[in-house]
């Protein structure tokens, strides 16, 4: 039965803090700001999670208190679809492996985004 190579607590406990700071870089850069929470989880050894929290804009805000977060929801999809390439290509950089899904969410009302993304299956 072979084994399957899985990087050390402490290597893969840095690439995830790298891949949290680069979540953020990334949604500075499209939305102006940056969410002021931020953390990257493997769910099993394909599956990265990142959850964002306060990633709101003020407009974004002001159409959620005015009950508008459907369409908060459906705005943002489309952006984190835009920039998805770039988030892409960072985890893939920094995991050294390639990326076969992407699924980008948002809840308006919690001012909770989640980015997950599906891996190839690590070198044996």
């Amino acid at each position: 039965m072979g084994r399957t190579r899985t990087a050390p607590a402490s290597e893969a406990s840095s690439a995830l803090v790298e891949i949290s700071n680069a979540m953020v870089q990334v949604y500075k850069e499209v939305l102006g700001r940056g969410p002021t929470k931020t953390r990257a989880r493997f769910s099993g050894t394909d599956m990265l999670v990142v959850l964002l929290e306060d990633t709101l804009t003020v407009p974004e805000r002001k159409l959620v208190g005015l009950g508008e977060c459907g369409r908060v929801r459906e705005d943002r999809l489309l952006l984190q679809l835009a920039f998805e390439e770039v988030k892409r290509s960072d985890v893939e950089r920094i995991l050294v492996r390639r990326s076969v899904a992407w699924v980008s969410g948002i809840d308006p009302r919690h001012d909770l985004a989640v980015e997950i993304c599906m891996l190839e299956p690590p070198v044996a």
